[in-house]
């Protein structure tokens, strides 16, 4: 346990926590999650009634449709949210150079169609892809902050998508979170970076395999975890869990515990007294864990699902 972060006796704070699953189209759910007989059409339906967030995974390998988004939308309760993962051509090809066209593309697909339920979007980065302030830096100024930025994008690549999706409900902040995967990312230069363009630094929990960053540059805390001793599979056991409670509870309240995994222990964040919201969202999803992991963490978070 990090000496900076409490483990009992402290409340949630004053941000919303929300804590869900990466995907939830996973067969291996089915019976363990998921009940018997569902029918795969309703399994978002079913998540929504169980949790308030779930992190959009098709959208990393191709660019979807305005109707998906528009279904994805539908199946949820008001209150649900959706953190939409950024396109891998995006990320992984082009590697964050050139890629103004295939941000317009991205953000025409649909995006705006989850109308109020639209959460961050996640530019989850490749492993071989390394710290270069520049190229990090090109890419954070293009990114647009708001759903009205949104609809100006789209509307300029509207013709390049099979269904676009160029309309905002509302103009609402839109907020972005970078998972980093290279070590060469433990510097306080890209902490400075991403708190200038106020971009979340994922606290990224990879069995030892990625890096792991605990600096918090924005609002939200953006947290995926994907499994404790081995990736995407296994569960997180209890004594972790109580772990991963505590540190949710300070950044919830407005701290921002120093740990063995914080990149810039002498710059941390400022104490917000309103607090901060959180997201978490499991991604061991071999043999159902995911979601159960999510239920075990929203419980000692004081968060109870009830069918709705």
């Amino acid at each position: 346990m990090d000496e900076a972060v409490p483990t009992t006796g402290d409340p949630v704070g004053p941000g919303r926590v929300r804590v869900g699953t990466s995907g939830w189209t996973y067969d291996s759910w089915q019976g363990v999650f998921f009940p018997d007989g569902l029918a795969r059409r309703r399994r978002l339906e079913y998540l929504g009634t169980r949790m308030d967030t779930a992190e959009v995974n098709g959208t990393f390998y191709s660019l979807q449709r305005a109707s998906s988004f528009r279904t994805w939308a539908a199946a949820t309760p008001e209150h649900f949210r959706f953190a939409v993962k950024g396109s891998r051509y995006i990320t992984h090809m082009k590697k964050l150079r050139d890629v103004e066209e295939a941000l317009g593309r991205f953000v025409a697909s649909g995006l705006l169609a989850l109308g109020p339920k639209l959460g961050p979007v996640l530019w989850q980065l490749p492993p071989n892809l390394g710290w270069d302030a520049d190229r990090v830096g090109g890419f954070l100024r293009l990114l647009p902050r708001t759903t009205g930025q949104l609809a100006a994008l789209a509307a300029g690549y509207a013709d390049r998508v099979p269904d676009p999706w160029t309309v905002a409900d509302d103009d609402r902040p839109v907020r972005h979170a970078l998972e980093a995967r290279h070590p060469s990312f433990r510097t306080a230069e890209a902490v400075r970076l991403l708190r200038e363009h106020d971009v979340s630094l994922v606290v990224s929990d990879g069995a030892g395999e990625f890096p792991r960053f605990d600096d918090v540059t924005a609002d939200p805390v953006y947290v995926r975890l994907h499994g404790q001793a081995e990736l995407y599979r296994g569960a997180y056991d209890d004594a972790a869990l109580d772990e991963w409670a505590a540190r949710v509870r300070a950044w919830a309240a407005g701290r921002s515990p120093v740990t063995a995994a914080t990149i810039a222990p002498d710059d941390p964040a400022p104490e917000r007294s309103e607090g901060r919201d959180v997201l978490v969202y499991f991604d061991n999803d071999a043999a159902g864990h995911a979601p159960r992991d999510a239920l075990r963490l929203a419980e000692r978070l004081g968060q109870h699902a009830t069918d709705r």
